[in-house]
């Protein structure tokens, strides 16, 4: 509470115009922050900006138009290297997103790597982008993909997944929290089981990145992954974090422009970091845009909206409690900003299609994690999930709307 007490959340909330808006008559209530996050009018402006008063490509160009895009992109790289606290910039990989990276590292590090008999240990938590990357690289390589099991409450059994790690283990990678059910993974302790036997340690931090403060110097993790779209900024941009020591040997993931150094018809040589893993013209205006959305959240304090957003959960997991007939799906002990949940018999789609009818957004089906679906043998989930510019009193129209849904669909 303390943390949260310096913020006026209310004008925060007014940073974001589409909260303004309206769905079927109603004031929406958007409640599928997990899948991507709304922007704060800073954002939207620095795109127009962009494409207003500086429009060029970069990295290539001596004029002025090209050097004031160049530095607003290549700024926007540093703020990265500051927020999760790399060591240099270079270690900074522009992606398209989260699953963009993903396979990078899977093509790239794993094609070097991985093996006949080898193995790449994942939880059951994965949602399919850290899941199907492996699986293709494990079938091209006949290697195995390893799943370490969960709990009923949707925790990693830490025991169990220190009991498959062994000489054949190439790679862990691992959500550091799951989209679909909130838990929050153990992530030192597995890096530190895990680097133990000098096996190197990917983490999808997608849902954590716009939540969590990231230190990943403190983590010594080797791999780390994230998307801006789900962190106030534009789609279609994301991040690679990676050691130096490992992408200074991994080969380049695409060819093209700027990932070379000299061309001839004979031979190609590549660039430096982090340009050899950036083929041809980048993601400008929404990088640019995504460094907005990082001096965003760090005005506001990533521990003051962790704060806010525990507070949220908290609040609406003891109010969706008071309805009979709902199931929570995923009661772990540390969880952020989800509420996953079925209601009897009722199917997910059925109740999100009405919620929306009163103008509430969640999001139902799978989350693309159908193998963890799987688990608890249902078809999918209603996931409810939030973020800083959310409030209770949504929180409180949501569990109305919810009651009034039961009976209707009853």
């Amino acid at each position: 509470m303390a943390a949260t007490a310096r913020i006026d959340w209310s004008a925060v909330r007014a940073d974001f115009p589409i909260l303004r808006e309206t769905v079927h008559g109603k004031p929406l209530v958007y409640f599928d922050n997990a899948a991507t996050s709304q922007k704060p009018q800073v954002v939207i402006d620095a795109l127009v900006d962009y494409y207003t008063r500086y429009n060029s490509n970069v990295h290539r160009g001596v004029h002025h138009l090209s050097q004031t895009a160049t530095n607003a992109y290549e700024a926007t790289r540093l703020k990265v290297q500051a927020l999760i606290n790399a060591k240099e910039p270079a270690e900074i990989i522009f992606t398209k997103g989260t699953t963009d990276a993903i396979n990078l590292v899977a093509s790239s590090w794993g094609g070097q790597h991985v093996g006949p008999g080898d193995e790449i240990l994942i939880s059951a938590l994965e949602h399919h982008a850290n899941l199907v990357p492996w699986q293709m690289l494990c079938e091209a390589k006949g290697a195995k993909v390893v799943v370490a099991p969960i709990n009923t409450r949707g925790e990693l059994e830490m025991e169990k997944f220190q009991l498959l790690l062994n000489e054949r283990t190439k790679l862990v990678a691992v959500s550091w929290i799951s989209n679909a059910l909130g838990t929050v993974n153990p992530v030192k302790e597995i890096i530190a089981a895990a680097h133990a036997r000098h096996i190197p340690v990917l983490l999808d931090a997608a849902q954590a990145a716009p939540h969590s403060t990231i230190d990943v110097q403190a983590l010594g993790v080797d791999f780390l992954v994230f998307s801006a779209h789900k962190m106030l900024g534009p789609t279609g941009i994301g991040v690679l974090y990676g050691k130096r020591a490992l992408l200074d040997l991994m080969p380049p993931y695409q060819g093209g422009g700027d990932m070379i150094d000299r061309v001839t018809f004979e031979k190609t040589t590549y660039n430096v970091l982090p340009l050899k893993f950036e083929a041809g013209t980048p993601n400008i205006a929404d990088g640019i845009a995504f460094g907005e959305a990082i001096d965003y959240l760090t005005r506001i304090g990533l521990e003051n909206i962790e704060a806010r957003e525990q507070e949220l959960l908290a609040y609406a997991t003891r109010q969706i409690k008071t309805i009979p007939g709902i199931r929570i799906i995923g009661e772990a002990a540390d969880k952020r900003s989800v509420l996953s949940f079925m209601a009897g018999n009722l199917h997910p789609y059925d109740i999100g299609i009405l919620l929306d009818q009163m103008g509430i957004a969640i999001r139902t089906g799978h989350h693309c994690a159908q193998p963890l679906m799987d688990i608890f043998e249902i078809p999918g989930t209603c996931r409810a999930s939030f973020a800083f510019y959310n409030t209770e009193a949504e929180i409180d129209y949501f569990i109305q709307s919810l009651r009034k849904v039961q009976t209707m669909l009853s």
